[in-house]
């Protein structure tokens, strides 16, 4: 009962607040768009449908829900042995899973394996909310397993498994979109929070820019892991977005997109 409830705020909440994201970055845009709307939107779109049918196949075999409510019948998990009140494990749990987040990501960047299933992400060539959908179905998978892995290991309750994945995703949408904050509510978010012009960097062309920022949604673990880069070395407005060796249209491009980690 609890699973299928918050499923649907899961969808909902995603859903309104892309659409919501989508119009303030018309009326507030952060940089003018260099491939435009159309036809990278078609293209996240149809990343998003092609997901939305791994990830139930996926389901078949583990998903986050299932890992949380096996380790809840096992009594498996950190969780279960420190036996602490529940909002207590709630904030532990959101606190780790963002840290296991942002390890997931570095090591996207940081081993060869992994990287040209996430460098799909990176091709875009512009940065906004739909950009948050532009994740390859191999990196879905990989992400899966590893965030239901860490929830088992937790033994994290189904509630907050749940409640945390919604978390994520809206803060996913959050930091990609292409909204001009202004720069004293930037800077107040960003002490805890990755914000939309601090996920801006991890999406530069230059490389070592790439290798910093790689939060989703609390900012901490780049200060802590000296990752931290408050702007582009050429300035937000002069930065350019994607990689150096796809500047062309191939980005905006679904098939392509798909075959471009066994390019």
């Amino acid at each position: 009962m609890i699973e299928a409830g918050l499923g649907i705020y899961a969808i909902a909440i995603p859903a309104l607040l892309l659409f919501a994201l989508a119009g303030a970055e018309y009326i507030w845009p952060r940089r003018a768009l260099v491939l435009g709307r159309y036809p990278r939107w078609r293209t996240h779109a149809l990343f998003f449908a092609t997901n939305a049918v791994v990830g139930r196949i996926l389901s078949f075999f583990v998903v986050i829900g299932v890992a949380a409510t096996w380790a809840d019948a096992h009594r498996f998990g950190m969780l279960h042995i420190l036996n602490w009140p529940f909002w207590a494990q709630a904030l532990m749990a959101f606190v780790v899973l963002d840290f296991a987040v942002w390890l997931q990501h570095f090591a996207m960047h940081r081993f060869a394996f992994f990287w040209p299933m996430h460098a799909v992400h990176h091709s875009d060539r512009d940065l906004d909310v739909t950009t948050a959908l532009r994740f390859h179905p191999f990196e879905l998978i990989v992400s899966t397993f590893y965030k239901s892995a860490m929830v088992a290991l937790l033994g994290v309750p189904l509630a907050v498994a749940l409640a945390f994945e919604l978390w994520l995703n809206a803060n996913a949408l959050f930091n990609h979109s292409n909204i001009r904050l202004p720069k004293y509510l930037d800077r107040m978010l960003r002490t805890f929070f990755v914000t939309p012009d601090m996920h801006l960097v991890h999406h530069s062309v230059i490389v070592a820019e790439q290798k910093s920022n790689f939060g989703f949604a609390l900012s901490i673990w780049d200060r802590l892991f000296g990752t931290y880069c408050a702007e582009s070395m050429v300035g937000a407005e002069n930065q350019k977005i994607g990689l150096s060796q796809f500047d062309d249209q191939r980005p905006s491009a679904f098939v392509w997109s798909m075959k471009q980690p066994m390019t």
